[in-house]
C-alpha cells in the first residue's frame, strides 16, 4: 500500500458478534528478550486490557479470551501461581472500569478447580458486573473443550437415567442446556496469535462454522491496529455454513 492509498474502512454493521481469541506467545515473547516467562505474562495482561477495551468501543457483544486451559495445569507451579496472581490484581483493578463501561464479566470451565482467593474475587466480579449489557467478557479458566462436552454428556445421561428425559427427544439445542454458558453464541472469529495454527481444545463443538484467523504476531505484541485487520479479514469473507450461493 503507497502513502497515497487509504486504508480499508471497518464496516461497523458487519462485525463479528462474538469473537473468541487463543491468547499465544507470552512465554516466547519474554524468552527472546532474555526474560522470566511471567514478564510475557504480565505484558499480555497488558494487551488483554486493550483489546478488551477496543471490542467494548466498537461495538463487539461476546468476546472470549483463552485464559487458562485443563492442560495449562501442567506447567511449573511458580508460573501457575504468578498467573493467578496477574488475573487475581487485574479483575480487582479494572472492576471499576468495567463497570462503568457496561462490561460483563462471565467465566467458564471448572472454577472449583482455582485458588478460593482467585474463585472469590470472580464470584465478586461476576455479581457486581451481571447487569451489564454492552460486552460479555468471557474467561476461560481450567477449561477444555472436550471436557466441556464429556461434563455435558454426563449431565445429559444422568436426567435419561432419571427417566425424566426421553432419548429421542435429545437435540442439539438440548445438549447445548448443559454447556457452562449456554446462552452464550458460537464464535463468528477465532483469532490465535504467536503462529501456531491449531485450536487447542478451545470451544471443539461451538467452532463449527466458525471463521478461523491465525497470525505469526506474539500475543504482548498485538495491538488493536492488529485486532482490527483480523475483523477486516473476516468482514471481507463469504459466510456459506454449508450453504451453496449463486453467483
Amino acid at each position: 500500500m503507497t502513502g497515497h492509498e487509504k486504508a480499508e474502512p471497518l464496516s461497523l454493521e458487519k462485525l463479528p458478534y462474538h469473537v473468541a481469541i487463543i491468547m499465544d506467545g507470552n512465554g516466547r515473547w519474554a524468552k527472546a528478550r532474555g526474560l522470566p516467562r511471567v514478564y510475557g505474562h504480565k505484558k499480555g495482561v497488558e494487551t488483554a486490557r486493550k483489546i478488551v477495551l477496543k471490542s467494548q468501543e466498537i461495538g463487539i457483544k461476546y468476546l472470549s479470551l483463552f485464559t487458562f486451559s485443563k492442560e495449562n495445569w501442567q506447567r511449573p507451579k511458580a508460573e501457575i501461581q504468578a498467573l493467578f496472581q496477574l488475573l487475581e490484581e487485574y479483575l480487582l483493578k479494572e472492576l471499576p472500569t468495567m463497570k462503568e463501561k457496561g462490561i460483563r464479566l462471565r467465566v467458564m470451565g471448572d472454577k472449583e478447580d482455582l485458588p478460593e482467593n482467585l474463585q472469590e474475587v470472580i464470584d465478586l466480579a461476576e455479581k457486581e458486573t451481571r447487569a451489564n449489557e454492552k460486552l460479555n467478557l468471557i474467561l476461560a479458566l481450567s477449561y477444555g473443550g472436550r471436557a466441556e462436552i464429556l461434563q455435558a454428556t454426563r449431565k445429559l445421561a444422568e436426567r435419561i437415567k432419571k427417566g425424566n428425559l426421553p432419548s429421542e427427544v435429545i437435540s442439539e439445542e438440548l445438549f447445548r442446556q448443559f454447556f457452562y454458558l449456554p446462552d452464550v453464541p458460537d464464535p463468528d472469529l477465532l483469532i490465535r496469535t504467536g503462529g501456531e495454527m491449531r485450536i487447542s481444545n478451545f470451544y471443539l463443538f461451538q467452532l463449527a462454522y466458525t471463521e478461523l484467523y491465525f497470525t505469526p504476531v506474539l500475543w504482548p505484541d498485538f495491538t488493536e491496529d492488529e485486532y482490527l485487520k483480523a475483523i477486516l479479514d473476516f468482514q471481507r469473507r463469504e459466510r456459506r455454513f454449508g450453504k451453496v450461493y449463486e453467483l
